[in-house]
């Protein structure tokens, strides 16, 4: 019997981690077909990746709400589920419900949640948790390795610290047991790459972005990448951001307004959060552009478009001979249907890092982020690429080991 994959969903019952849990199993049990996964097109679907059959679910949860609860209202609210699937999925759901655990918040949430650990017990005793609960989890499914994905609601985006510049003057903040150093989205990817574990962030939050956390990721030998999922207008954005390169058109402006209403949206009306994700939405058409004209990202909160995310721009442009022209497009998506076959893929590709004794940030995995990680490449023609390149190399290793 062949040792399994385990993936640990830090927000396991929101709706990012629900569509990822209910889109796995009904893609074992031929439910559902496989479109939206990136990792089975012709180019990568015979590497060595762990089968998404064989991929074994946990998390940490701090909104007091059961997967089912989850998927149900789900289905109630944005029509993308069934009952039927729901019914047929009820004992793989309850399965995974059970390597469910309380988790830290990345924000207060509503009194009658009631997560049983708290960020102001410290990040010490947080740390030691988290890994008790990731080791365990590996222990009781006899995995072969945990893969640590990030699907949690967007935190506050906090100033940069000195401490996050190297490994011991983290370590020393741990030591001293200092919160303020320790957002929880850090303090969870420390977990995880401390223990040896591959870290995933698909939030804008701060996670494994800081230099002393790829220090760890070294010093363990294992593997990151991030950050912020790119699933919907920054994807259409820098794809065809080198369109207007490559034409030596000159972008005046490029304004984007989205509209969300799920959790996600509602999140982000906190200044903080919402200046983390706008910052990393524009940083991408940026640096595909330069600095020259005009571009921002308006970002409101919509109630009553639920999961369905909305993305309007305007492109205006100048070309040959001073003609100003537009491009206008509008994006309209289910939110979390895209960000979960995503998911997907990035626990499978990082897994198969980790078999091959690969160690720090992912930079092949650049294509999945609006703000990846190590990478100034933000053209998603090029990114992707640089995927494909790595595929083939991977391809042509096992070729040889089996040889």
């Amino acid at each position: 019997m062949r040792a399994k994959t385990g993936v640990w969903l830090i927000g396991a019952c929101g709706n990012v981690g629900m569509m990822t849990v209910v889109g796995a199993r009904a893609v074992a049990k031929g439910l559902a077909g496989r479109v939206g996964l990136v990792t089975e097109l012709r180019d990568l679907r015979e590497l060595p990746l762990p089968p998404v059959e064989d991929l074994v679910f946990g998390g940490h949860e701090v909104g007091g709400r059961t997967l089912m609860e989850s998927a149900r209202d789900f289905e109630r609210r944005a029509g993308v589920l069934t009952d039927r699937l729901l019914d047929a999925l009820a004992d793989d759901l309850d399965k995974v419900q059970a390597e469910v655990r309380d988790g830290y918040p990345t924000r207060p949430v509503r009194p009658l949640a009631g997560p049983k650990r708290r960020i102001e017990d410290g990040p010490g005793a947080g740390l030691a948790a988290i890994q008790r609960d990731l080791r365990d989890f590996q222990k009781r499914n006899a995995l072969a390795d945990v893969v640590v994905v990030n699907v949690a609601t967007t935190e506050p985006l906090p100033e940069p610290r000195h401490e996050w510049d190297s490994l011991a003057a983290l370590r020393a903040a741990l030591d001293d047991d200092r919160p303020e150093v320790f957002p929880a989205s850090l303090l969870y990817a420390y977990a995880a790459l401390d223990a040896g574990y591959a870290y995933v962030n698909f939030t804008p939050s701060t996670g494994s972005s800081v230099r002393a956390l790829d220090e760890l990721a070294l010093a363990r030998g294992t593997v990151h990448a991030g950050r912020d999922g790119k699933t919907g207008e920054t994807l259409v954005k820098t794809t065809l951001a080198p369109l207007f390169a490559a034409r030596n058109l000159r972008v005046l402006a490029w304004e984007g307004y989205n509209m969300l209403g799920n959790p996600d949206g509602q999140s982000l009306t906190d200044p903080k959060a919402r200046s983390a994700k706008c910052s990393s939405k524009d940083r991408s058409l940026r640096a595909i552009l330069g600095e020259a004209g005009h571009s921002s990202v308006h970002i409101d909160f919509v109630p009553s478009l639920d999961d369905w995310k909305v993305a309007y721009d305007y492109i205006h442009f100048e070309g040959f001979l001073g003609a100003r022209m537009s491009m206008q497009f509008t994006w309209q998506g289910c939110d979390s249907a895209l960000a979960a076959p995503l998911v997907l893929d990035l626990a499978r590709l990082a897994a198969l890092s980790r078999a091959r004794g690969e160690k720090g940030a992912l930079d092949h995995l650049a294509c999945f982020f609006k703000d990846p990680y190590g990478v100034e490449v933000h053209s998603f023609p090029a990114q992707f690429e640089m995927l494909r390149a790595y595929a083939a190399r991977a391809k042509k290793g096992a070729e040889s080991r089996s040889a």
